[in-house]
């Protein structure tokens, strides 16, 4: 079975019916890879294809609000965020000044600005529902694939949660 969509093309569904699109992105001087992904074509509506759509082209606006909830969870001494960075900071000690874009004195603020987005997956078959619609990854370090913080978002692009993958 296949589903058309303007933006993605055809989606051919697997043997099993499960759905899956990849592409790379380009935005702001980096490439994220993108997945819309789906168990069962059957619960896949055009709707949300064109919800993923819109927060594909919105990825620059999408991030921004994903880093803006991420330093809102700094002031939780035990959030995720805050322990992830000082996870990286014990890690990594004076070398952590070598992975951050900006220094501008606050280092939590600054590791948030430097982390880099890897990955945005769509879970097409979420539209309106409770769990996670879009998974954004984020890493310090790219070549350190276990310390990543994931930024989960509802089918509006609103942020659900922030979690780290550990």
């Amino acid at each position: 079975m296949t589903i058309e969509h303007d933006y993605f093309g055809l989606l051919e569904s697997g043997p099993d019916g499960s759905i899956f699109w990849s592409e790379t992105v380009e935005f702001a001087d980096q490439s994220v890879t993108v997945d819309l992904t789906a168990p069962d074509q059957e619960d896949v509506s055009i709707d949300a294809l064109d919800v993923a759509a819109a927060m594909i082209s919105a990825l620059e606006d999408i991030d921004m609000r994903a880093r803006n909830a991420m330093v809102t969870e700094l002031d939780d001494r035990t959030s995720e965020v805050t322990e992830y960075i000082l996870q990286q900071q014990a890690e990594r000690g004076d070398e952590i000044e070598g992975l951050l874009v900006d220094i501008s004195g606050d280092v939590h603020v600054d590791v948030i600005r430097s982390l880099q987005l890897m990955s945005m997956t769509i879970l097409a078959d979420e539209l309106g529902g409770s769990d996670p619609f879009a998974v954004l990854e984020y890493a310090l370090d790219p070549d350190a694939t276990d310390d990543v913080l994931l930024v989960n978002l509802d089918s509006t692009a609103q942020v659900q949660s922030v979690t780290s993958a550990e």
